[in-house]
């Protein structure tokens, strides 16, 4: 047995860092992407700027983003999603230092999910864009992403558990792109790891440093390949340290000290 995890994307994006040679894949879901491509080809940088609500340079940005999209992907057009996004998840991820042996069992146990490629493994070619899965654009399917990805993503990451002999869903996603998923319909018991910090004498979830924590565990999974959700509790990084007295069936809460600034 063994877990396959989740993260969310991040709006950073690098396309100029030389990355290791790897076999890239193609995403699965490439054809629903292209037709919310082809939505958003049909709004103005204006009408971009006003739906995601980012400033008027970001929307041109992703609008001639959206205009040079181009099938087939390729390592000339596209790099793997493993290496493109560049946010805090990714700075705990730190996939540049990983073995080749750590990635290849990434591209079998951890997905990422995205509001236009739905679902991506790790060694997926994908092409710059910005489409938050929260994003309000109505489509052929409906009002939102949401209602756009339908039950598509949570069919992958059925087949991919069963694929991957994983009994245990690790939810290392913000709750925006959770939502994209639909529990009740996984065959896979779900498990979300919640990492708390401690600030005057209080613990809780600081988002900064809990986005770190989310990659360091992804990380983790990827290096130490947990077999199970106990396995999970060995978790030490940067200080954290698993609260079996905060933690249940459905949380694993790890915790650590305040930090100095």
């Amino acid at each position: 047995m063994s877990v396959l995890a989740v993260i969310s994307p991040a709006k950073n994006l690098d396309y100029q860092s030389t990355y290791p040679a790897v076999t890239a894949t193609q995403p699965r879901l490439l054809n629903h992407a292209e037709l919310l491509v082809e939505r958003c080809r049909e709004l103005s940088p204006q009408q971009l700027g006003s739906l995601m609500k980012i400033s008027d340079k970001l929307a041109g940005l992703n609008a001639a983003r959206f205009a040079d999209w181009q099938l087939p992907f390729n390592q000339d057009n596209a790099r793997p999603a493993l290496f493109a996004f560049n946010g805090d998840v990714y700075a705990g991820l730190d996939a540049y230092q990983l073995s080749t042996n750590a990635i290849a069992y990434g591209q079998q146990h951890l997905r990422i999910l995205s509001g236009l490629y739905g679902l991506l493994r790790p060694l997926d070619l994908m092409q710059p864009y910005r489409l938050e899965m929260g994003t309000k654009l109505d489509n052929e399917r409906g009002k939102n992403l949401y209602e756009f990805w339908g039950e598509l993503i949570t069919d992958m990451l059925n087949r991919d558990c069963q694929e991957s002999n994983s009994e245990v869903l690790v939810n290392l996603a913000s709750n925006e792109y959770f939502s994209a998923v639909k529990t009740r319909q996984l065959n896979a018991k779900l498990v979300t790891p919640v990492f708390k910090d401690e600030k005057n004498g209080q613990y809780k979830v600081i988002s900064f440093y809990a986005k770190k924590a989310r990659g360091m565990m992804a990380r983790f999974i990827l290096n130490e390949k947990p077999k199970k959700v106990s396995d999970l509790q060995a978790f030490s990084a940067a200080g954290y340290q698993y609260s079996a007295a905060q933690s249940d069936d459905a949380q694993l809460v790890f915790t650590r000290p305040q930090q100095s600034a």
